[in-house]
């Protein structure tokens, strides 16, 4: 008799992202675009003539300032790995991201590729612990671009298994081209762009956490602006809004999907209140980039001063989001029970075989 699909490596994965209470209190230093803007603006340059330098030296003291705190720090290869690989403590874990940034637009909708010459398999023998995977979209795009997307996860779920290794996927719906309604972060950045975005982002959840593209961790938006959620105050505004992450709470449950927050440039006070709705509808933690390191990086190009600000500010909100995940964040914690299955040696051997 063989045993079940153990996924050790997976499982493995998976643990060296969480703490050790098996909350995911996770770093985002993988942004490209939203850097290259910030500093061109800075340098008085257009984002594509952004140096190598820059992107690689604010990079370095994101991870310097942030890296010891997090249960794990998601970078990119083309600048975060060679800036701050050095600089990850051991006990943190390494998610690498394989989308490239630079989708491409179509009147039907958006079109996600890998970044050239990276792979699933080279980001495991990089040591990634994750595999990190951006899929823009919307359940009403055009079909063929629905389909496209749909093939690319599951593409890249059916490589995760083979090598092993979890996959966080990350869902955003986008505008189309031409509808600019949204409410800007505190980057600046489009956070919504209309009232259908809610459905829009539950119809995507459940797309996506069908079996066969091999999901192990969701990386979500808010289904509502968190630059507008309500206070947690029972009132019926309150209670609306917590319905729309119960209901994305419930699908991820019903699949066994934990899940994860983003912050999506919302100001830190605004991302600890999105946590709050989200651990009250069952969520395992966050993957927060620019609620924690945006405001110092306004002092750029005095990175000394980006610096102390990020120790200190950037360090407190992370402590206070940290309490919070270790108060009210829904625990993961790996089932080991494809184990008790076990009868003869070799048997182990043989379910990787």
């Amino acid at each position: 008799m063989t045993t079940p699909p153990l996924h050790l490596g997976k499982k493995r994965g998976m643990r060296r992202m969480a703490t050790p209470e098996g909350h995911f209190t996770m770093v985002a230093l993988d942004q490209r675009p939203p850097l290259a803007q910030l500093i061109g603006a800075k340098r008085g340059i257009a984002p594509a003539q952004v140096s190598f330098a820059d992107m690689v030296a604010v990079k370095g003291i994101l991870a310097d300032a942030l890296g010891a705190h997090a249960s794990a720090l998601l970078f990119d290869p083309n600048y975060a790995l060679p800036a701050a690989l050095p600089r990850l403590p051991a006990h943190t874990g390494l998610v690498l991201t394989l989308e490239d940034h630079r989708f491409r637009e179509t009147p039907g909708g958006r079109l996600s590729h890998s970044i050239d010459d990276w792979s699933v398999e080279k980001i495991k023998r990089a040591g990634g612990d994750g595999v990190k995977l951006l899929a823009w979209y919307r359940p009403d795009a055009a079909p063929k671009v629905r389909a496209y997307q749909q093939d690319y996860v599951r593409q890249i779920g059916r490589q995760c298994r083979q090598c092993d290794i979890p996959l966080v996927l990350e869902l955003l719906v986008y505008p189309f081209p031409g509808n600019h309604r949204h409410s800007p972060g505190a980057a600046g950045a489009p956070e919504k762009m209309s009232d259908e975005t809610p459905e829009l982002v539950l119809a995507s959840v459940r797309e996506f956490a069908r079996p066969e593209y091999g999901v192990d961790l969701f990386k979500l938006e808010s289904p509502l602006p968190g630059a507008t959620l309500p206070a947690r105050d029972g009132d019926a505004a309150h209670q609306a809004a917590q319905g729309w992450f119960g209901q994305m709470g419930a699908i991820c449950a019903g699949a066994g999907i934990p899940w994860v927050m983003l912050s999506a440039g919302v100001t830190p006070a605004q991302f600890l209140r999105v946590m709050e709705y989200a651990y009250a509808a069952g969520a395992h933690g966050f993957l927060a980039g620019r609620a924690l390191w945006w405001q110092a990086l306004q002092h750029f190009p005095d990175l000394e001063r980006c610096a102390e600000q990020l120790r200190r500010e950037g360090s407190a909100t992370f402590a206070a989001l940290a309490a919070l995940t270790l108060r009210a964040g829904n625990a993961w914690h790996p089932d080991y029970s494809a184990f008790d299955a076990l009868q003869a040696e070799g048997e182990l051997c043989a379910s990787y075989a």
